[in-house]
């Protein structure tokens, strides 16, 4: 285990004291975080431990998964605390999910009907999300993060068409939480129509947020799903939450990713889409009916991604939601 020391504040009459300890020892305030661009992935860690990447560009694809299916514009990996991995990407048998991701699934633009989700069909591109400008990166004592701009583009019809413009402002952080060490990820994701046309967003059961989780759970036994409202993977499916828990066993200690929903947010509580085969879940407004992004009218979501080690407690996870919620 990676240890760290700090230099206590000076006290009168006293020496300052140095104090060393291993990155699970209690903390009650956000530990240096770093942020480091390399090539197409920026890094943050805290005490050379990963905390997550930013993919901006596309990356490297798993063996034989077809080069169609690659894409940036996510989060992948997410490692807990302690160092396990919660996040999948490009699992072979939905290669589109990759990590924490959004994007639009039943669509209208005009004639045509842009994927913004599964991105093809056939080894065939129609839509995508594209990574186009990393706006601002910072390292920080309290936190680090990122500023940055995709494109959702339709290619149905030549030349490729501007759909939406979107900014994620992300912001990293490791902290205690009423007693556990939690990796935190505020994600605000800002789109705007690119034309002066709508994106219509029919009635889905899917598309928005996506979150894929480890391989180590793609067996159904092997993860478990808790929503704010007390449903497991079974009876979750098509509810609304103000939270939505995803996690498992790694290496024999039990590990997973809150997803905390701020009110804010359109049609809060939010529809949840609770894969039944596969430890995936999507946080999916337009389970509520037909509804649009409309040009000059910007459609902003807001999310908290809490990464922590241990048995979820319901509890807590709620009163991490509370706090959530009551920022501006």
């Amino acid at each position: 285990m990676l240890s760290y020391c700090r230099i206590n504040n000076l006290i009168p009459g006293l020496l300052a004291l140095s104090v060393c300890a291993t990155l699970t020892a209690r903390r009650t305030n956000a530990a240096e975080i770093t942020a480091e661009k390399t090539g197409a992935v920026v890094h943050f860690s805290v005490g050379g431990e990963t905390i997550c990447d930013y993919q901006m560009e596309p990356g490297e694809l798993p063996a034989g998964v077809a080069e169609s299916f690659a894409h940036g514009a996510h989060l992948h990996p997410l490692y807990s605390p302690g160092g396990k991995l919660v996040t999948g990407n490009h699992q072979p048998d939905h290669p589109w999910q990759r990590g924490v991701w959004i994007g639009w699934t039943k669509t209208e633009f005009g004639d045509s009907h842009p994927d913004f989700w599964n991105m093809g069909k056939d080894g065939k591109i129609s839509a995508e999300v594209r990574f186009e400008k990393l706006e601002k990166l910072w390292s920080g004592s309290e936190n680090a993060g990122f500023v940055s701009r995709h494109v959702f583009l339709d290619h149905s019809h030549a030349p490729d068409t501007r759909v939406l413009n979107e900014t994620w402002d992300v912001q990293v952080a490791q902290k205690q939480l009423d007693g556990v060490l939690s990796n935190i990820l505020d994600l605000t994701s800002t789109q705007t129509c690119a034309t002066d046309r709508p994106l219509k967003l029919p009635k889905y059961h899917y598309g928005g947020l996506g979150l894929r989780g480890n391989p180590l759970w793609n067996p159904v036994d092997a993860v478990t799903m808790l929503t704010s409202e007390g449903h497991d993977r079974k009876t979750g499916d098509s509810t609304k939450a103000r939270w939505v828990y995803l996690g498992g066993e790694v290496d024999g200690t039990l590990t997973g990713i809150a997803v905390l929903i701020h009110p804010s947010n359109f049609r809060f509580p939010q529809p949840l889409r609770l894969n039944p085969k596969n430890p995936q879940l999507c946080v999916a407004p337009s389970q509520d009916g037909d509804w649009s992004i409309e040009p000059g009218k910007p459609y902003i979501s807001r999310y908290r991604l809490l990464v922590f080690d241990g048995k979820p407690d319901a509890k807590w996870i709620e009163t991490q939601w509370q706090d959530y919620a009551k920022q501006p």
